[in-house]
This record gives C-alpha cells, structure tokens and sequence, in this order.
C-alpha cells in the first residue's frame, strides 16, 4: 500500500536533478577494539550483509503514480538486495585523510537509485593508522539530520564490551518479552466514543491556529523588514556562494575539542550554536576577502533548528524550523561580530518560542520557500537572495559509542549545496570534539582547505576577544 509523503519530504525529489543530489551523508570514522583490526571489523560487516534483515525505514521505497495523481509515497520493497546499497572499498596508498575525504567527495557527488529504497553505506578499508570507515548516505526525503543522528545513536552502544551488535541497516532488537506492534497498527482502529466527543475540540484548536497565522505572520515580517532576528529575511548580498553550481562535489572537514568550544561559549555568555555560527561568519569573511568578493554588507545564514520532540524515536521524515542569522560579515572585530550573532539568534528564538508548533511550521517554510523554489527550477533566482548559505548544527552522542567493540572517533557531516548555495557547512559533535564538515560545489567553490584554516584562526581570535 503507498503511503502519503509529506509535502516536505517530497520537495527534496521534486527539486532533485543530476546536478542537485538530495541526500545527506555521514563519515564515521572507527578505531577496532584491541586485539582487532579492520579485517576483523570487515568480517562483522560480511556477515550482516549476508543476512536478509534490514530494518523497516531502509525498506522504504519512494514512488508515484497515476492513482496517486502524480504525488510520491513510499512503498515497502520487499525483495531488497543489500549489495546494491552496501558497497566496499580500498583507500590508496598512502590511506590518510585527505585520501578518505577525496573518496567521500566522490561518493557524495552520485545520486541514488530512485528504483531502490533511498540509502548507501560504503565500508572503508585501507587506512594506514589500522582505523576503518564508513561513508553513509541517506535521501533528506527519508531522513533530516535530526533523524539521522538518531539513527546513529540507535545502532550503536555506551558499551565497548558489547557484542553481536546488528549493523545499522539491520532491525534492533527488542527488549524481553516485548513486542512491537507493526507501523500503522495503532492508527487502523475504527473510530470510537473518545474519538467522536474529542472533534469539536480538534476542530477549535484548528480554528485557533488559523486565526493565530495572521498575527505571527505579521510579526515576522515586522522582524524581516527591521533585520531583526527570525524565520525570513527579505535580502542578502550577492556573492560567489550565490550562483549556479554542478554534480561535482568538494568535502572538507575538521575538529576542535568540544570543551575548549563550550568554555568559550561561558565565557562570551554565549551558546555553542553561537560559537559556531561566529566562527563560521570569520571565516567567510576571510575566504571572501582573500578573493578580493567580500560585499560591503553582512551575510545571512539560514540555521535549521530541530522542531522534533526530544523523545528518542526515529520515525524519518523532516520536521525542521529555521533562523535566519545576521553574520555580521562587515565588522572587521570579532567580538563585535559574535555579539550580533548572539542578539540575532536569541531574538528569532523568543519569536518561534511564541508561536505554536504548527505557526513555527507554517513561518519557517515561508522562510526556506525561496530555496524551495530554486530548488524546484534547478537554476539560480533573483540576483540578491535573501540568504547567502545555510549553517546547520546537529547534535552528536555526548558520551563514546561503540559497535561490537570499535569506537566512533569521529563523525564527519556531509549535507546538500544546491544551486544559489554553493557551500553548506554543517557541524556535528562526537563525545569529546566539534566537527565542522564543509560541502560545496567543485567549480563554484574548488578549493575549501584555506576555510578549515580560517576557522582556526577564528577560534584563537573569539578567545582572545574574550579574555582566554
């Protein structure tokens, strides 16, 4: 039976072309328990792929048709073969970084089978220090960044002595003596007394929201047209990010330890999304004016903010708000630059904290509509977007994750440039360290390593604005 797509989840295969892939992807990196190795760590892997379970989410199959009247749903395949979806490889000599970026980037660049459910795992061997790899991508129409950090935690344990783990596309196993009912099994019931007596009062708190959208739509526009903090932004200076881009794609990454970010966090009366949106403003404005391209204006970033309930499920799907942020890329002092960013952030917070849920929907998507659109025409729009990137922080495992023993060292973000958005930077956090992964289009943006450097020099400089 087709299953409904949200209208959120189905934009991201309406926008989808060969030069717009609409996945996001993830680099875990795993040092093998002792007296293991990567072999080791390829045979577990081998043995799960032989088996024939896969959880139901990796199942899910995206497809449309005429009964559907041209809308996409998913279906459950049935008959999936796991190698196409589980791939191996070999990094050349001499296995370091950069080498494992260079194979991500390519990775990350190639679109999935819409034919198949909508998910990659590439397994990595082949590093010189002894560590293993895997590279995952996932559809955005399967899975936002929320729901895929999730998904991580899920299929992996606190425990290093735990064994006979199932790999991440495997079902997890239940507790005890539990059983879980099938997906849909709570929502088949007839309608019943409880269900008759609630509807009036669903159909006034209806009302209610309609009646609220007004005034929460005008607020925000008042936000937008005075650059106060909020879901829209009326306009941004053009820049060389603003353009169209190609299939091609160029990955960068590094870490800084997660404690010496939260201190300087305290320390400037700051959060940590604060920190790394002004490390992120620095370091754009460096790139740029070493191009000799930085405008006269200040650069706005959209932050997707998680809208999903804290309640460690792991449904899928897209439910993701968004802030546009002021970067304050004009001021050449850094100090100057974080504290806007704090005002712009915390102001745009309190408004979608007076919204309800469904009014922070509705705001938000109004918003992200222009990247929508762009996305949906597959070329760029007006020549002064009104946001130059997006900035996206998802939070990682606060404590070490294991699989059948290995530790996640490291887990490095890959997201989704597309066209009048040539760079995304999308951060994580692992245990013990920050993750900054940079995703752009190869011609439009060919060489991010100085940005990495520049995100250095920022942190040092924000440090010592505030007295570190």
């Amino acid at each position: 039976m087709l299953l409904p797509m949200s209208p959120t989840d189905s934009l991201f295969l309406l926008g989808e072309s060969r030069e717009h892939p609409m996945h996001v992807g993830g680099l875990a990196v795993f040092t093998p328990p002792d007296g293991a190795d990567a072999a080791d760590m390829r045979a577990m892997f081998d043995t799960a792929t032989a088996s024939t379970e896969v959880a139901p989410l990796f199942r899910k199959r995206a497809r449309r048709s005429m009964t559907t009247l041209g809308q996409w749903g998913w279906v459950t395949d049935t008959e999936l073969d796991l190698n196409h979806h589980v791939h191996r490889h070999a990094l050349p000599r001499p296995g370091g970084m950069p080498e494992l970026l260079a194979l991500s980037s390519r990775l990350h660049a190639g679109l999935l089978d819409r034919n198949r459910p909508l998910w990659e795992m590439h397994l990595i061997e082949g590093l010189a220090d002894g560590r293993y790899a895997v590279y995952t991508k996932i559809h955005h129409a399967l899975a936002d960044g929320a729901s895929a950090m999730n998904l991580l935690r899920r299929s992996m344990s606190e425990d290093p002595d735990r064994r006979g783990m199932p790999a991440p596309w495997q079902p997890m196993p239940t507790a005890s003596g539990r059983v879980t009912p099938p997906p849909g099994t709570a929502a088949s019931h007839l309608p019943g007394v409880a269900d008759v007596l609630g509807l009036p009062r669903l159909a006034l708190h209806g009302a209610r929201e309609v009646a609220g959208l007004a005034p929460a739509l005008a607020g925000t526009m008042d936000r937008a047209l005075h650059a106060r903090g909020g879901p829209l932004s009326m306009r941004a200076p053009h820049t060389v990010f603003n353009v169209p881009i190609g299939g091609a794609r160029q990955f960068s990454a590094r870490s800084w330890p997660l404690e010496r970010i939260r201190l300087l966090a305290k320390h400037a009366d700051a959060t940590v999304n604060d920190i790394v949106l002004a490390m992120s403003a620095g370091a754009l404005r460096s790139y740029l004016d070493d191009l000799g391209a930085l405008p006269d204006e200040p650069l706005i970033a959209m932050v997707p903010v998680s809208l999903r309930a804290d309640d460690g499920e792991s449904q899928g799907g897209n439910r993701v708000g968004v802030l546009m942020c002021n970067l304050a890329t004009h001021l050449p002092e850094h100090g100057a630059r974080l504290a806007t960013i704090r005002t712009c952030m915390s102001e745009g917070k309190q408004a979608l904290r007076a919204m309800s849920p469904a009014q922070a929907l509705a705001m938000s998507a109004l918003g992200a509509a222009p990247l929508g659109l762009e996305m949906l025409a597959g070329r760029r729009g007006p020549l002064r977007p009104p946001f130059n990137l997006v900035i996206s922080n998802v939070a990682g495992p606060a404590s070490p994750l294991y699989w059948n023993g290995a530790r996640l060292d490291s887990l490095y973000p890959l997201s989704i440039p597309v066209t009048g958005q040539a760079l995304n930077i999308t951060v994580t956090s692992s245990d013990d360290h920050l993750v900054f992964g940079l995703t752009g289009c190869r011609s439009a943006v060919p060489n991010l390593r100085p940005m990495l450097d520049h995100l250095d020099t920022e942190l040092d400089a924000l440090e010592q604005a505030v007295g570190l």
